[in-house]
């Protein structure tokens, strides 16, 4: 591991928040369990005569319009993101960081956060510790999926690891008919996945960050090898593409150990699943809860692959520059697999 200046008293803070950790993970990724547990009391302990009106009223959390610039929803946004970075903790190493046009540079080439609930982030290339801000609309493509992406939390605006000032996290669209989830989730700006929702983010200035393996990765899955959901995701590579936007590879190891995990066996079961949109996959954290594993994140930011911009691109010339990524992401993988301490890690491409 690499050696941090001020690492004992980010221990110290870990230990003495450990309990925010935890609610803040409950509050992020907890709606679905809490939804369950909801109509399950309602429907054992109350009259049946009620349990209409609960169904009703979780229903009207899904429709209900909900203010992305809310007092509460930024407390709530802030909160979460400071204690889920700290829970693990997560490491951030930026490649390049000239290449993501810095406002002034110090020359040093570790740099301690300037928010004490943070642990660190380290970059090649000299930087600021308060002016590190993204100027250009970028796709951040962020593998692997797992069980859930915890470690893309280092590029959110309110972590203070990289101020990207615009940027937003793109998810499935299913997430936002989920009670609670939706307005948690709106609150940190994660948006829908959908092409039209990803256009207009970046004609307003916003980066954007996706994972293109998406959920269906999961059914690739593997213990002891990474497995990337890429040969058949071109759509990324034909927006950015279209738009001129930037390819950035980003990888973060550790993070397939946070849960243990189950997949059903079979092929069948696997084609069925996947026809079906379902996931058969069961996982459990600390004390078999959905509480992950405190298992350390170390999230690598590569070079961007810069793009010219193609309003109608070939299917050849999509089929390179996706070659380029994957080639850059395999890259990415190979040279800091052995810092991040997974020397026998193998990725593969599937």
């Amino acid at each position: 591991m690499e050696k941090v200046l001020g690492r004992e008293n980010a221990e110290h803070a870990q230990t003495r928040n450990s309990l925010k950790s935890v609610v803040a993970l409950a509050l992020c990724f907890g709606a679905i369990h809490f939804n369950l547990a909801f109509i399950l009391f309602s429907l054992f302990f109350l009259p049946l005569s009620l349990s209409p009106w609960v169904i009703a009223f979780l229903m009207l959390f899904t429709v209900l319009p909900v203010d992305k610039n809310s007092l509460l929803g930024l407390k709530l946004s802030r909160f979460i993101c400071k204690h889920v970075c700290t829970y693990f903790p997560i490491t951030l190493h930026v490649e390049d960081a000239e290449a993501f046009h810095l406002n002034r540079s110090y020359g040093k080439k570790e740099l301690i956060s300037p928010f004490p609930y943070q642990p660190f982030w380290s970059l090649d290339e000299g930087c600021s510790k308060f002016n590190l801000y993204i100027r250009i609309r970028m796709f951040f493509c962020y593998e692997p999926h797992s069980v859930f992406p915890f470690g893309s939390f280092a590029l959110h605006n309110n972590t203070g690891f990289m101020r990207i000032p615009k940027i937003r996290f793109l998810v499935s669209s299913a997430a936002f008919y989920i009670p609670f989830l939706r307005q948690i989730w709106t609150w940190l700006g994660f948006s829908s996945v959908t092409k039209q929702n990803v256009i207009s983010l970046l004609a307003s200035g916003y980066s954007c960050i996706i994972v293109p393996g998406g959920t269906r990765e999961t059914l690739f899955m593997e213990h002891g090898c990474e497995n990337v959901y890429l040969k058949e995701r071109r759509g990324f590579v034909r927006l950015a593409m279209e738009m001129g936007h930037p390819l950035v590879p980003v990888f973060c190891f550790g993070q397939t150990n946070i849960y243990k995990w189950w997949k059903a066996p079979g092929k069948l079961i696997q084609s069925i699943a996947r026809s079906m949109k379902i996931f058969p996959l069961i996982f459990w954290g600390r004390f078999g809860t959905p509480v992950p594993f405190k298992n350390p994140l170390y999230v690598v930011v590569g070079r961007p692959i810069q793009l010219e911009k193609t309003p109608q691109p070939t299917s050849d010339q999509v089929a390179k520059v996706h070659s380029e990524f994957i080639e850059a992401l395999q890259d990415l993988f190979e040279r800091h697999k052995v810092q991040a301490g997974y020397e026998n890690l193998e990725l593969k491409i599937v």
